[in-house]
């Protein structure tokens, strides 16, 4: 385990190891305010506790508007940021990095007429309406930039090192860089990846130059060509890419037959080729220390994300750094949906049960 052990440097920060906790939305935990709950401070202290190199927060909200969920935590008023100073304090104390990871849903949230960068129906897996994007105005496109703008604000007063934008996973900024979904024909549709340069630009000007601002970015968006291009027009502008799959259904994500890890890590291997300073995250699958270990020293990335591990276990870092049993999720189906269960009862995690049976 020598690899997973080392530092990695993001701008100004050094990570305790190669280990990150990727955003995991806790949902119900917190109401329509957007308020952090003690839940979320509790979750985030036992995994701060438990050996993770760096944490970034789930993914939050930067407008009522754009949520993915109703009990979304939010950044989107200065009243909210009293909460993430609770999480940052209980985060440092363990000498934990500690970034936020900021969202707008776009046509992919709970409004059914979404703010989208072209016209777009959005329909789920029976073919039924889910939402309608709107195509935004350019006035409307400025007011989003920033929205995220004063929520990365708001993170650098609550103590948070940095943010990480939101942009895969069929959300706003993802929808930007999808040329299946961008059709604008001004400048955010001749430069899709225009709207993600300007936020990162306003969060450099308003927070300087010491704070973290990184992005997650789709590989495949829509194909591995389109991601690592990008990626290329981020260098030099995001401090770090944490890389995942782009838009679901408008995205075609692949790996060589025989590729051992998942195509998300692929994607990742691929980009890390193009931009050997950049720091690269991957993620997808990674259950173990040896498969991290394995991902890390293969696919020559930076970071491994690991996410429902800690949910397994909030001590997964530690015990892979110490040669212990780390526990293993189970992929179980239906999905768990990254529901922390703090040792309350609410959540039947199976791979958390068979875990605490093997320790005893």
């Amino acid at each position: 385990m020598d690899k997973i052990r080392e530092r990695v440097k993001i701008r100004n920060i050094w990570t305790k190891n190669r280990i990150a906790v990727p955003p995991m939305v806790c949902f119900h935990w917190s109401d329509d305010n957007g308020y952090v709950t003690d839940k979320n401070l509790q979750h985030y202290r036992d995994i701060a506790a438990g050996g993770a190199g760096l944490i970034i927060g789930e993914a939050t909200a930067v407008s009522k508007r754009g949520r993915l969920h109703e009990t979304q935590l939010g950044l989107w008023e200065d009243k909210q940021t009293e909460g993430w100073k609770r999480l940052a304090d209980a985060v440092h104390r363990y000498d934990v990095p500690f970034l936020v990871q900021l969202l707008h849903a776009g046509v992919s949230g709970i409004e059914k007429e979404a703010d989208c960068p072209s016209d777009y129906i959005l329909r789920d897996s029976n073919g039924e309406l889910r939402a309608r994007g709107c195509g935004m105005s350019l006035s409307r496109v400025h007011e989003v930039i920033d929205d995220f703008v004063q929520a990365a604000r708001r993170a650098q007063l609550a103590g948070l090192d940095g943010i990480e934008l939101h942009g895969c996973h069929s959300y706003l900024i993802c929808q930007f860089f999808n040329r299946n979904i961008n059709r604008r024909d001004d400048i955010y549709g001749q430069c899709r990846e225009k709207f993600a340069l300007d936020i990162l630009e306003g969060i450099r000007e308003s927070c300087g130059d010491d704070f973290v601002a990184g992005i997650r970015l789709g590989a495949f968006e829509p194909a591995l060509e389109d991601g690592i291009q990008n990626a290329l027009t981020l260098n030099g502008k995001a401090d770090f890419l944490d890389i995942s799959y782009g838009f679901a259904g408008e995205s075609f994500s692949y790996s060589p037959e025989g590729y051992p890890f998942s195509d998300a890590i692929y994607g990742a291997q691929e980009i890390k080729k193009w931009m050997p300073d950049m720091p690269v995250f991957g993620v997808d699958g990674i259950t173990d220390g040896e498969m991290a270990e394995n991902v890390l020293l293969h696919a020559g990335i930076d970071m491994v994300d690991v996410g429902r591990g800690f949910l397994v276990n909030p001590a997964f870092g530690n015990d892979i750094l110490e040669g212990k049993d780390c526990g293993k999720c189970l992929h179980c189906r239906p999905a768990c949906r990254w529901s922390p269960f703090l040792n309350d009862g609410t959540v039947n995690c199976p791979g958390r049960n068979l875990f605490l049976r093997n320790q005893k």
